[in-house]
């Protein structure tokens, strides 16, 4: 009688262990998001203005990594009329204007984070531009956007389609200057301390910061 009751309850006992081993694979998950560090995350930008720059530099007080400006062979011109009619031929053709900015060892960086303004509702070809010359097979790509306060328009959309074998996660957009008004760097003094709390809430929300 004994070994029977002591027979029942290792079996017991078995069957809590298995329950709580169940119930600690439920509350973990088998594939945890990984973070980025300071070694393996680019954060590539294109800034005309400064505003794109400003939350470029945000994101990498937030998570570290490499910050990276994104300069062309040929600058755009520094009037604002003469660089949308550019613009908008480089969108019609397709062209992609080459790139001065180099990145080395491209294969070390797990996450990367592009940004840009929002040019004609679209991405900016420079954006195209580095996005074709570099493989991003396999990694995380973040982008986030600064514009006139009408949004990313398809700059998003044409990330995911240029980055097809790479997990791009949800963008961030904020407004910025208006440079057809004549106003440039928006993103300072009391506008910069909103938008570091939106960076930051931004950043928690698709897990790259705990």
């Amino acid at each position: 009688m004994i070994r029977r009751i002591d027979a029942l309850l290792m079996i017991a006992l078995a069957v809590i262990c298995l329950l709580s081993g169940a119930a600690r694979a439920q509350q973990s998950p088998l594939n945890p998001q990984r973070l980025p560090t300071e070694k393996n995350t680019l954060i590539v930008y294109l800034s005309r203005t400064g505003n794109t720059r400003s939350i470029a530099e945000m994101i990498q007080q937030k998570v570290g990594g490499r910050l990276v400006a994104l300069e062309l062979q040929t600058p755009y011109p520094e009037d604002y009329h003469a660089t949308v009619q550019q613009v908008v031929r480089e969108n019609e053709t397709g062209y992609l204007p080459p790139l001065k900015t180099k990145i080395d060892n491209m294969e070390q960086y797990g996450f990367v984070f592009v940004g840009f303004p929002t040019w004609a509702m679209q991405l900016p070809p420079p954006i195209k531009s580095f996005l074709h010359q570099y493989d991003l097979k396999g990694k995380t790509v973040i982008p986030f956007n600064t514009n006139a306060g009408y949004g990313p328009g398809s700059s998003f959309q044409t990330v995911r389609v240029l980055c097809p074998q790479s997990k791009v996660l949800e963008g961030f957009s904020t407004r910025g200057g208006v440079e057809r008004d004549g106003q440039l760097l928006a993103i300072k003094d009391a506008r910069a301390d909103e938008a570091r709390k939106e960076v930051e809430s931004w950043l928690r929300t698709i897990g790259m910061l705990e």
